[in-house]
């Protein structure tokens, strides 16, 4: 390895150990708020002198987790395509795929909620948003026009949609929702959101398919 290298390869196995704890951290987190960093450190595989090398303290191994969430929901915009597909698939898409975040991820997206952790929606995450809504209109799926009021109104449908139990039928897949779960119960939950947003931002009754 050359000397330019070196310094590369460093980063890198920084990279790697950092994504390995942060990964950790979720999964025993989750399971226990109040695990020590030495108990993340065993999960990860790693030496304990790594994370208290790369973590100093708890709370910046939370912000970091809450760091990781706001790069998640930013890379859920991209993914649902909002600039360019159907505007109603986009916002089905961006629902399914939060609601899979607040379960693969459940200790970070409740961090991030906490009004001391600051906002996690970056600008890019609601420039992101208010494109999609300013399609929705443009497209006769609502009629609200105030951004700030229409995110507000998504965020607390998202909530909401998210701690409805998977066999209420209000979701509406198979028996009273019986039997749903992973994918499967996100995009019910997403079917519900789009249906919900809509009709309370001025739309008619509407699927997102």
């Amino acid at each position: 390895m050359s000397v330019e290298d070196a310094p590369k390869r460093v980063r890198a196995d920084a990279e790697r150990s950092t994504a390995r704890i942060l990964e950790a951290a979720q999964s025993v987190l989750t399971d226990d708020p109040n695990a020590s960093l030495e108990r993340i450190a065993d999960a990860a595989g790693l030496a304990r002198a790594t994370v208290h090398r790369r973590f100093s303290s708890r709370k910046a191994l939370h912000d970091a987790l809450v760091a990781d969430i706001g790069e998640r929901y930013r890379q859920a915009v991209l993914q649902a395509r909002v600039a360019t597909a159907p505007p109603l698939v986009a916002l089905h898409r961006l629902a399914q795929v939060v609601f899979e975040l607040k379960v693969s991820h459940r200790f970070a997206v409740e961090l991030a909620s906490d009004e001391e952790c600051g906002p996690v929606l970056s600008g890019e995450v609601k420039d992101g948003i208010e494109l999609l809504f300013r399609r929705l209109r443009e497209v006769g799926a609502i009629t609200a026009e105030d951004p700030l009021w229409c995110r507000q109104l998504l965020m607390a449908v998202l909530h909401a949609v998210h701690v409805m139990p998977p066999d209420s039928p209000v979701l509406g897949r198979g028996a009273a929702g019986a039997g749903l779960a992973g994918e499967e119960l996100a995009g019910a939950r997403a079917d519900l959101l789009v249906e919900t947003v809509t009709r309370a931002l001025g739309g008619a009754t509407t699927t997102a398919g």
